[in-house]
């Protein structure tokens, strides 16, 4: 039996044990739908920034197909952003059709019109006029047949939906808790330049949430795109009720290559060199360590959100079925100001979209070679303590909801 010497995390959180991780809440049909309904349709997600829909009429609607819907998000005259089903309530058409995972639109009335019979509502998701509307039978009341409102709120700019059906749901506050305090603060919305991916994968989403999830890895998936230069090791992990957050570190030794070196004079685009803390929330890396890279936090059930000095990026992974997920990454820095700066920040975005890649290509094989039902258990060594909770956090909220 394997004997180390300290497990510090496992003496800090002593309630997430140190057994191994049964494997078939990533390979079961039936784990996968009771998850779907007890977390997936009651809790909040995150589906939008505001500066997406930064202008009164701006609409966004955002595909959620393990809900087989997609949400309506337009921000009114009033500047208020709603989110409603993309439903039309005369014959079930959808009111905006999809362009894929993520539709854009805009309307100076900060109205949408379903395309079917021309229904038009405005961004309370009240009908402002229907076609024909004296041929409709006296049973048909106009006031009562809105768009189906979906629970819609906003934290540091990040717009979150919840889409249990129930008149009232946990705030997005109380939801996100010590969390939410732990990572506000940090200047999301100044840093728009975004370089955006996704793609499908046959895995459960948990399997490649996890795979983003620990910096074990790093030393055998990324030593060609980050060789020696970040710790294995996790720093100033944090638990708040279903998320979590903890410090990625870098090795202060590692000497970067002479381009690499030229381009993270430039800009700040990378996340391989040492950068200042004038943009950290006081709770992120408290202690102002020299080798803090980035904060890795994972916000439940489905997003993990990092920040850095003048970086900050996402995961989100959306489930689609037991064996398949939607993955999106997004990666934030300041616009580029001259040629160079953009050099500089294409070089940076290079290497991490190669280390995404690197990821991404663990989790086929992960998902298959779990699926063979050789492993009924996985083994976590110490620094995959955020893995452990959330597990421990899926299973507890399946087990309140």
């Amino acid at each position: 039996m394997n004997a180390p010497a300290e497990l510090k995390w496992a003496a800090k959180y002593p309630e997430l044990g140190t057994g191994p991780i049964p494997v078939e809440p990533c390979v079961s049909p039936e784990f996968f739908e009771e998850e779907r309904q007890k977390v997936f349709l009651n809790s909040w997600l995150k589906v939008g920034r505001v500066e997406e829909i930064a202008n009164p009429g701006d609409y966004k609607v955002k595909k959620l197909s393990f809900a087989k819907t997609s949400v309506i998000l337009i921000r009114g005259k009033d500047g208020q952003i709603r989110g409603f089903h993309n439903v039309c309530s005369h014959r079930g058409n959808k009111v905006i059709v999809e362009q894929g995972e993520e539709t854009f639109g805009r309307n100076k009335a900060a109205v949408v019109t379903c395309r079917f019979h021309g229904w038009v509502y405005g961004a309370k998701g009240e009908i402002v006029q229907l076609p024909e509307q004296d041929k409709f039978h006296a049973c048909f009341e106009k006031e009562k047949n809105a768009l189906t409102p979906v629970h819609t709120d906003v934290w540091e700019g990040f717009i979150f939906v919840n889409l249990n059906p129930a008149e009232s749901v946990v705030p997005l506050k109380d939801f996100l808790g010590g969390y939410g305090e732990h990572m506000a603060g940090f200047p999301y919305g100044e840093l728009p330049y975004c370089f955006s991916y996704y793609t499908y994968l046959d895995c459960n989403w948990k399997v490649a949430h996890d795979a983003f999830a620990e910096a074990y890895h790093v030393a055998t998936i990324h030593a060609g795109s980050f060789p020696n230069v970040f710790s294995s090791g996790l720093s100033d992990v944090q638990l708040f009720g279903p998320h979590r957050s903890t410090a990625i570190c870098l090795s202060l030794n590692a000497e970067p290559t002479p381009v690499a070196k030229l381009a993270n004079s430039l800009v700040t685009g990378s996340l391989v060199a040492k950068r200042g803390a004038s943009m950290l929330p006081p709770s992120v890396n408290p202690s102002r360590r020299e080798d803090f890279s980035f904060e890795l936090s994972v916000t439940f059930p489905n997003l993990l959100l990092h920040i850095s000095e003048g970086i900050w990026f996402t995961h989100q992974f959306w489930p689609i079925a037991h064996n398949k997920t939607l993955w999106e990454g997004k990666y934030y820095v300041a616009a580029p100001k001259t040629n160079s700066e953009r050099w500089a920040l294409e070089h940076a975005q290079c290497l991490q979209r190669n280390a995404w890649l690197e990821d991404t290509a663990t989790m086929e094989d992960t998902q298959c070679a779990l699926e063979s039902g050789a492993k009924q258990f996985m083994h976590l060594q110490d620094d995959e303590v955020l893995i452990r909770h959330g597990y421990t956090a899926l299973h507890d909220y399946m087990e309140q909801n």
